[in-house]
């Protein structure tokens, strides 16, 4: 029997209502043929209040027991969605991380999944029980309960679609699929029928919050389709795959948008071999993303190096270059806030030349000063002043007559 896995957020279980209404969308999925697996992400909210008493007892809080917490947001989700399921009449069973065999390294909030022994979710199955999983965590190789942090959920649902050989992913969010831009702040934003997984990285990477990057990572990786979808309402959604279909031929397919980018500069008293290597070396080790980078060595002024970095990440990119001063040899670091980043993306971008330039053109009409660049195959990313973002969004969306988006 073919088997799907269905991934739903915090959002779509903040209620007891809203898990039933969940939990009828699996009942449809198994009365259609289906073995189904469900991966759940913590109910709305309901960790604040767990959190708030962890740091009442202490200031800093052991890493192991912060992930032990931490995952029972997930477990509680999944456990009232078999519930429910059972009250309506069909077989389930929920399952936390270790219970359905995810293995992870030890990084406790930040995990790795290993790999997954699927043999537990697969004995249910053949019962015919719906199996209801907790995300976002698994067991490293020492028997301790790790969380996957950010994106865990989804990443999850796309590993166990991947072991279990499952026909597809369907990722039930807020939204009813993907748009070339955010609708609440585009108004000609145009849903897309399919998307390809380079693509949706890129604007999953460059601010768009539909689906987490390392969920589309290993979706790419192990080329499983995934179907992006409501679930407040019915909705075809969006799917994504490899390759999709030029919709009327468009070279920008999408844009995005993100606020809080904080520009951070680290400068030198003279350049040094392996500088920029080691440091970047540093923050990858703490797992700190780092976006568009510019070095500056000019002979007669000091070398510097800029980089952007999300503004929930400031704090630790501090205390992690802090911390490594002395090895790294810089001198001084400054930083601007109040800067926002706005990406076109398109894979016709590739074989299209001049679409940065109109880019850019487009800003200084608009006269959007542009702070920093950053380049790719598909995408184009430029940091502006926050307070400009959104004039920037729209102005590119007209741009690139992405309102001619094909649309369902």
């Amino acid at each position: 029997m073919a088997k799907i896995v269905m991934k739903f957020g915090g959002a779509a279980l903040a209620s007891t209502e809203q898990i039933q209404e969940a939990a009828r969308k699996a009942i449809a999925e198994k009365d259609r043929g289906f073995d189904v697996v469900v991966v759940v992400a913590a109910m709305g909210h309901t960790m604040k209040d767990v959190q708030t008493m962890v740091h009442q007892l202490t200031d800093e809080v052991p890493k192991r027991e912060l992930a032990a917490v931490v995952s029972t947001g997930s477990q509680l989700s999944s456990a009232l969605f078999a519930i429910a399921l059972q009250e309506a009449g069909y077989e389930a069973v929920s399952l936390t991380g270790w219970q359905a065999g995810i293995h992870t390294d030890c990084k406790y909030r930040h995990a790795r999944i290993d790999y997954i022994d699927d043999s537990r979710i697969e004995e249910h199955l053949v019962q015919g029980q719906i199996v209801v999983i907790a995300g976002e965590q698994g067991i490293d190789e020492e028997q301790n309960i790790t969380t996957l942090g950010k994106g865990g959920a989804e990443t999850t649902a796309i590993a166990l679609a991947v072991a279990l050989e499952a026909e597809r992913t369907d990722m039930y969010t807020n939204v009813d699929g993907v748009y070339t831009a955010d609708p609440r702040y585009v108004s000609k934003a145009q849903k897309l029928q399919e998307i390809s997984y380079d693509e949706m990285l890129e604007l999953s990477n460059l601010g768009s919050h539909v689906i987490h990057p390392r969920a589309v990572e290993l979706a790419k990786k192990f080329q499983m389709p995934v179907i992006i979808r409501s679930s407040l309402v019915e909705s075809v959604g969006t799917l994504l795959k490899e390759e999709v279909e030029m919709e009327n031929n468009l070279v920008v397919r999408g844009v995005a948008f993100e606020s809080d980018i904080i520009r951070l500069t680290v400068g030198y008293d003279a350049y040094a071999d392996g500088a920029l290597a080691d440091m970047f070396t540093i923050l990858a080790e703490n797992r700190i993303n780092v976006d568009i980078i510019v070095q500056a060595i000019i002979d007669g002024l000091k070398p510097t190096v800029s980089f952007s970095i999300l503004k929930e990440e400031f704090a630790e990119t501090l205390r992690v270059l802090e911390d490594s001063k002395l090895s790294l040899g810089f001198s001084f670091a400054d930083f601007e806030i109040g800067l926002a980043k706005v990406s076109i993306i398109g894979s016709g971008m590739a074989s299209n030349p001049g679409v940065a330039a109109r880019m850019f053109d487009r800003l200084r009409r608009e006269d959007i000063p542009i702070k920093m660049v950053s380049t790719s195959e598909i995408k184009v990313s430029v940091v502006v002043p926050q307070d400009d973002m959104i004039r920037a969004a729209n102005a590119l969306h007209d741009e690139f007559n992405l309102e001619q988006a094909l649309y369902i």
